[in-house]
């Protein structure tokens, strides 16, 4: 008589070269820092406006202030579109580490450094911002030497065909099992390819449209983006954008297996279990 017996089997996979994951960590340390500085930055003018000037006479698409509160203290406000909203105790008036509300468009928390000093803040984000700019290059000349555009990152004809399944699978938290997660799905590709090739370059060009210095080398090719506030405007908004994909990164990372995918990154190596039958003879 046999009886099935089906058993767990363990093996790693070589997921990420070690030239991918180094350069991911450093993607990951620069735009934490670019976005925190960045921060601190905006709260020099927190407002964002349309064109090539702020001084249209024209409300600001998003203006962060304070006001003065009716019993007394301060108010913390953000405006949209024309439209207020009162956001005490994060935007416009946050507290300080000796507990005083202080007028403040992003709190000292959210920004680097967390003391005011725009100066300092101006050097960490252009700091990083050319560390950001040189390890980008690095990863696109090393796509391009290495299969890794083609292999990992470019969606094949099976990927497009299925692209509707793994839409359907994201929205029901259903992820590929066994081998199949090993390799990134459809989903995967065109967010990094979007990523890659999208809001990354979006976000420098929009970054140099605002120096002065570019400017005055090629006067008027700030204009392509309707304007340096306009620049300024989409600089925003796209790292925003970058925010929105870390934020689904680390939760995909965290509901697929948070350990396993952090290894993947730091050693390279990804666990896959499958189950193997096993048939004993009694």
């Amino acid at each position: 008589m046999s009886t099935l017996d089906p058993a767990v089997v363990t093996t790693f996979y070589s997921r990420h070269a070690l030239a991918i994951r180094i350069l991911h960590w450093i993607n990951a340390i620069t735009f934490f820092v670019l976005f925190m500085s960045g921060l601190q930055i905006f709260n020099a003018h927190p407002a964002l406006d349309w064109g090539k000037s702020s001084y249209t006479g024209r409300p600001p698409l998003l203006a962060i202030g304070t006001q003065e509160a009716a019993a007394g203290g301060l108010r913390g406000t953000t405006t949209l579109f024309g439209r207020e909203f009162t956001t005490t105790g994060v935007l416009g008036a946050s507290r300080d580490p000796d507990g005083q509300l202080v007028a403040r468009a992003f709190p000292a928390w959210a920004t680097v450094p967390s003391s005011r000093w725009l100066a300092m803040g101006r050097r960490w984000h252009l700091c990083f911002a050319w560390i950001l700019v040189l390890n980008g290059l690095a990863y696109l000349l090393y796509s391009l030497a290495t299969p890794h555009l083609s292999r990992d990152l470019v969606p094949t004809r099976q990927d497009w065909r299925g692209i509707g399944r793994s839409i359907k699978d994201h929205l029901l938290f259903r992820h590929p099992q066994g081998a199949a997660a090993a390799r990134y799905n459809v989903l995967q590709r065109l967010a990094y390819l979007s990523i890659i090739f999208g809001l990354l370059p979006l976000i420098m060009l929009t970054g140099w449209a605002m120096s002065p210095w570019l400017n005055s080398v090629n006067a008027g090719w700030v204009d392509f983006f309707g304007g340096r506030q306009a620049a300024r405007t989409i600089h925003f908004l796209t790292a925003w954008a970058l925010v929105a994909f870390v934020l689904i990164h680390v939760f995909e990372v965290i509901v697929t297996g948070f350990w396993n995918n952090l290894r993947s990154m730091i050693t390279g190596r990804y666990r896959i279990q499958t189950k193997e039958s096993q048939h004993d003879a009694e």
